[in-house]
């Protein structure tokens, strides 16, 4: 059975997916095997690249290193889906299938759709208060996440991770310059790819999927709710949704002879 990597976006670690994983396993089975981005989680001590090529260097050598067979199949958000993206139009031998989580690149998207520019007053109000652990938090939640009713657990264990293993203000800009420099190439990936969205995301257009999702005539389903951070909002949509859409991209059974 192949495994599946998760790859987190801007500044987040395999910490920040909280139940998808559960939620995933329970859905689809196989082994998870979430890595972190360079400069955060684990690798937080490491300087972010600038360029979203390295990251994918530094991921495949952190998936071989872990000895799990490929090829992989990849579910990633965000940044991770533009690094996911990468590798799987770079090395199409490696990716299996591909799922990507509001996730947006050029040439296919505007720099106003990619980033709203209602979030920004509220992305540099984070930036400014980067090392205040809680403030910063709180406007990340702000700008990411639509479900509240667990918001102080949420921030709790947030806090907890940042304080644990702290992301540079320096590495979070390299990620943000890298992530707005990257171009995919315009062919679709070899691999079947499944596109996730959230129609109420506050961080980036969701505008962005669906023009993803017709230039490469890929299926693409959007939450109703969800803001930015869909593993959080809703793990048990997601996850649902990517059991479906493996039940249907499956071949048939080949049936058995009579006896």
């Amino acid at each position: 059975m192949s495994t599946w990597l998760l790859l987190r976006g801007l500044t987040r670690e395999t910490r920040h997916w909280g139940r998808l994983p559960d939620a995933l396993r329970d859905a689809v089975g196989g082994a998870l095997l979430p890595i972190d981005l360079p400069g955060n989680g684990a690798f937080t001590h490491l300087c972010s690249p600038i360029a979203v090529a390295d990251m994918v260097g530094f991921v495949r050598d952190a998936a071989l290193q872990t000895g799990a067979p490929g090829p992989y199949r990849v579910l990633a958000m965000s940044l991770g889906g533009m690094v996911a993206t990468d590798w799987a139009q770079r090395h199409p031998g490696e990716i299996e299938r591909l799922v990507l989580i509001n996730t947006s690149m050029r040439p296919f998207s505007r720099m106003h759709e990619r980033l709203r520019p209602s979030a920004w007053p509220g992305l540099l109000a984070i930036a400014a208060h980067w090392r205040d652990t809680l403030r910063a938090e709180r406007g990340i939640h702000r700008l990411t996440c639509n479900r509240v009713d667990r918001l102080n657990a949420d921030l709790d264990a947030w806090r907890a991770i940042r304080l644990s293993a702290p992301v540079s203000r320096a590495n979070a800009l390299r990620q943000l310059w890298a992530a707005a420099r990257f171009s995919a190439a315009v062919a679709a990936p070899r691999c079947p790819v499944l596109i996730l969205s959230s129609r109420a995301d506050r961080l980036v257009d969701p505008v962005c999927s669906a023009k993803l999702a017709a230039a490469w005539g890929a299926p693409r389903r959007e939450h109703a709710w969800a803001g930015h951070d869909l593993p959080h909002d809703d793990p048990a949509w997601l996850a649902e949704q990517v059991r479906a859409w493996l039940e249907t991209a499956s071949p048939p059974a080949t049936p058995k002879p009579a006896l």
